[in-house]
């Protein structure tokens, strides 16, 4: 069985839900692409004996759709993008609590759940970018600075109900307390060059296109630009990366991860999944594939991703992305942050 590529509501209605609850095999929700997560399951397969049966779709679509089907989900495991996703999943109640030595002991604390219901599976950062035939990296620091004066009309990113923004938001009101991070965001609006528009590989294009001076976008779309062929390759090309915060906190970082359903009839085969996730080998694919760093240390980074540098990342616990999210949303839209 096999549910690849067909459209979730028929996935639905067109399975009961006690043919899923077969014994080696695991049903997996992943809001990522089948060929960004395929290879890796016939792997898993290949090595366990067991299946994966899966579901691919939007993130928001996948949470949406385990709350609808509540304990009578068929899935047994959830892959999806940012912290403040997999927190929404841990409060709707659709995680469960694991405990693996593995995950434990290869997964840093600051990058899964403080309970354990959901676990980091791959790092990206959100970077400032800068066009360096206007912009000297000496002129750039931090996030914060993105609101003095200077970048008046300058600066291009997403929407407000983006969830890379909203965690990004999420963290200054940890590291800088909400009143700063409001007077922040009141000041960031005069630094936008066009109302916010499109997803993180549209700021690099605008970027690239003269629209803007500097753009904030996650790096893993950046090494997909500089790896393809003909245009955006040549704009990745004519831009620079600039790690934001090195004097302080680090540069913002999250995760795609995935934890275990409440509804999970197959747990210790998705515990194996999990755990075979953060296996060296799933790391370095992952790595290579995704252009994401891993989260295990010591895995090798992808040649383009190791040409970034080094850099010091923000080790705010992942959790609390979440748990501010709220609040970040509510400053960000009393900003006019649209």
């Amino acid at each position: 069985m096999k549910w690849i590529a067909l459209p979730l509501m028929v996935l639905g209605a067109a399975l009961p839900w006690s043919s899923y609850a077969e014994q080696n095999e695991v049903n997996l929700y992943s809001a990522r692409k089948a060929e960004l997560i395929e290879p890796l399951l016939e792997k898993f397969t290949a090595e366990s004996g067991i299946k994966v049966n899966l579901v691919t779709g939007k993130d928001d679509a996948l949470l949406q759709r385990l709350k609808s089907e509540g304990e009578l989900s068929p899935a047994d495991m959830l892959i999806t993008a940012d912290a403040a996703r997999l927190q929404r999943a841990k409060d709707a109640g659709l995680f469960q609590s694991i405990d693996s030595e593995v995950l434990n002991q290869r997964i840093p604390a600051h990058l899964r759940d403080s309970t354990n219901q959901w676990f980091g599976l791959s790092q990206r950062a959100r970077v400032i970018f800068y066009d360096p035939a206007k912009v000297k990296p000496e002129q750039l620091s931090t996030y914060e600075a993105l609101a003095d004066d200077q970048w008046q009309g300058r600066v291009c990113i997403r929407s407000s109900s983006n969830v890379y923004n909203q965690s990004l938001v999420a963290a200054m009101i940890d590291d800088l307390g909400a009143e700063r991070t409001q007077t922040w965001a009141n000041n960031f609006m005069d630094s936008f060059a066009r109302p916010p528009a499109g997803g993180d590989t549209d700021q690099i294009r605008a970027l690239g296109a003269g629209q803007c001076d500097v753009a904030v976008a996650n790096t893993y779309y950046y090494g997909r630009m500089l790896k393809s062929d003909g245009k955006d390759k040549a704009i990745a090309e004519s831009v620079a990366l600039f790690w934001p915060n090195q004097d302080g906190r680090g540069t913002h970082v999250n995760v795609s991860g995935a934890g275990v359903t409440q509804s999970a009839k197959n747990k210790a085969e998705a515990i194996k999944l999990l755990e075979f996730l953060v296996s060296e080998r799933a790391q370095q694919w992952y790595a290579e594939v995704n252009n994401e760093f891993p989260v295990v240390q010591g895995v090798a980074l992808d040649p383009v991703v190791a040409a970034w540098g080094e850099f010091k990342a923000d080790d705010v616990p992942l959790n609390t992305l979440g748990e501010n999210n709220q609040q970040a949303v509510k400053i960000m839209d009393r900003a006019g942050w649209r």
